[in-house]
């Protein structure tokens, strides 16, 4: 791969930290290059919708007219939606922004009328002027849920509803292991010059994907060289419960305890210089390790890190020894 710009990149891709990288990536790509194939574990039925955080998230992100405050939503939005709907005594507790509810709208009525949700992302992300092709990892519907402390409840019941507070037991991924994946998903991965997992949850962001039947077999098995960012640095995650959801599940919350995850499938884990010390340990796994600093604080960051990724898949040489 002697022209790292020309590489057709397919992205896995969940949660913010994810739409952030994708937004360094697209600028040193042409958005027809990348391939993002997201997570919809985090899916959800509310007020008779479909809601798809994750997709919404990196399709306002790549459109340019997310809410940079929060990382998720319009910006500039309004929420007198839900200020009326609480008068008729329902639930207020995840938060849909009335331009946001437009989105759901549509999509809810697109899927009854029998377009698949494949189909329905494809529109949502041409109109808002996206142009990466954005691949739900599954037309089904396919929620994660989150055995608490507290009991068995939907993630974003667990996410949102409760504040991530719960310790966690188990994910149920029993949905997207009953699911198919999306059209085009697993030629995306196989025929990629090179795939890419976000800094992303590994359970709940990446993991659904990955549960999806054939699609953890076809990053094991595509020549393309599988790279993976790590959502933690120095113990923590920058945003989210995933050191904690680490511990809690018996694995070590650190960006070593990532690599683990993905052991068997990725080839080059970029490792932030806060952890470099861990990299001989994440070398012992069979990967290659790239340390670079992951800290997307600025456009010229997020840039910059997705430049030193794609140069690194480009050069090529992994293997794999798992």
């Amino acid at each position: 791969m002697s022209d790292p710009s020309q590489l057709r990149i397919t992205a896995l891709a969940g949660g913010i930290g994810a739409a952030r990288f994708l937004v360094g990536l697209t600028a040193i790509l042409g958005p027809a290059q990348i391939t993002i194939i997201a997570n919809t574990g985090d899916d959800i039925e509310l007020y008779g919708l479909r809601v798809c955080p994750d997709i919404d998230t990196v399709i306002y992100t790549l459109a340019g007219c997310v809410n940079e405050e929060t990382g998720w939503g319009i910006a500039g939005d309004t929420f007198e939606f839900l200020k009326w709907i609480a008068h008729y005594g329902e639930p207020v507790w995840f938060n849909l922004g009335d331009r946001d509810l437009a989105t759901h709208v549509y999509r809810t009525q697109q899927l009854r009328r029998g377009s698949s949700l494949s189909e329905v992302t494809d529109s949502i992300r041409r109109s808002l002027g996206v142009g990466s092709r954005i691949l739900p990892m599954t037309d089904d519907y396919a929620p994660t849920r989150v055995v608490t402390e507290q009991g068995e409840m939907h993630l974003q019941e667990y996410f949102v509803r409760h504040r991530a507070e719960p310790r966690v037991r188990s994910i149920n991924l029993e949905a997207a292991k009953l699911s198919r994946p999306a059209a085009g998903v697993a030629g995306a991965i196989l025929e990629a010059d090179a795939v890419l997992i976000c800094p992303s949850n590994p359970f709940i962001s990446i993991g659904p994907i990955l549960a999806v039947p054939g699609i953890r077999e076809a990053l094991s098995r595509t020549a393309a060289p599988v790279a993976a960012v790590t959502p933690i640095v120095g113990g923590k995650a920058l945003k989210g419960p995933a050191a904690r959801m680490l511990s809690d599940l018996g694995h070590d919350p650190s960006a070593l305890g990532v690599a683990r995850l993905y052991s068997d499938f990725i080839d080059l884990f970029v490792l932030d210089n806060v952890d470099a010390a861990m990299a001989p340990a994440i070398e012992d796994l069979g990967l290659c390790v790239m340390v670079t600093d992951t800290i997307m604080s600025s456009f010229e960051r997020k840039r910059q890190l997705a430049g030193e990724v794609v140069a690194a898949v480009g050069k090529g040489g992994f293997q794999n020894e798992n």
